[in-house]
């Protein structure tokens, strides 16, 4: 497990994108290389603007093995030949190789948001740059618990429409600020080590 207090000199970069979304949502972050795969989550929930109220889990090859593997949080309520490995103690570098640069990571198991994470290049540090950052993207992110991309096509429909029945009902929950098209670049990224404490309080 990565406890945060090793220094690195490389940093990943990867786009991510959502599924099934046109005009795609996605997000260019770059992280720390020694970062875990809990790491790594919390930093797409932040850059993407997720709330990280719901399960999740990475999909990924094993570059030893060859097999697909699952990395999340190991829950005594899944099948034993179901339960993912735990992301704290499964490290980038060991799966994002030179002949594993893609993975998949899916959030909130109802509503099925699944993103593609593609490791574009591995960078230097940069000293003047605090990590992770995220170095652009676009449109907003769907909102919570909105019935997944058939539910989040119909808001994007409704909000466009004043004259919808609904209209009204979704601006008053969505509130008025909430943008499709609009991608907040002013990301704050929490401390990954903060919401696995968090994670084990809660249980």
């Amino acid at each position: 497990m990565n406890d945060g207090s090793s220094t690195f000199t490389k940093v990943y970069q990867f786009y991510i994108t959502l599924d099934y979304i046109e005009p795609a949502i996605w997000r260019r972050v770059q992280v720390p290389a020694n970062y875990t795969f809990w790491d790594l989550h919390v930093a797409i929930q932040d850059a993407m603007g997720w709330d990280d109220c719901h399960l999740h889990q990475f999909e990924i090859k094993n570059p030893v093995t060859g097999f697909k593997e699952h990395i999340g949080i190991p829950n005594d309520g899944f099948d034993l030949m179901a339960q993912p490995l735990a992301g704290w103690e499964a490290d980038l570098q060991e799966y994002f190789v030179d002949a594993n640069l893609a993975g998949q990571y899916e959030y909130d198991f109802g509503d099925g948001w699944v993103h593609k994470v593609v490791l574009e290049k591995i960078v230097e540090v940069q000293s003047d740059k605090k990590y992770p950052i995220c170095l652009d993207g676009e449109r907003a992110c769907p909102p919570e618990d909105c019935g997944g991309f058939p539910g989040y096509e119909r808001i994007v429909e409704i909000i466009k429409n004043p004259h919808d029945e609904e209209f009204d009902e979704t601006i008053a929950w969505l509130g008025d600020e909430y943008d499709p098209e609009v991608f907040a670049s002013d990301i704050h990224f929490t401390d990954p080590k903060k919401r696995l404490e968090e994670l084990f309080e809660e249980d």
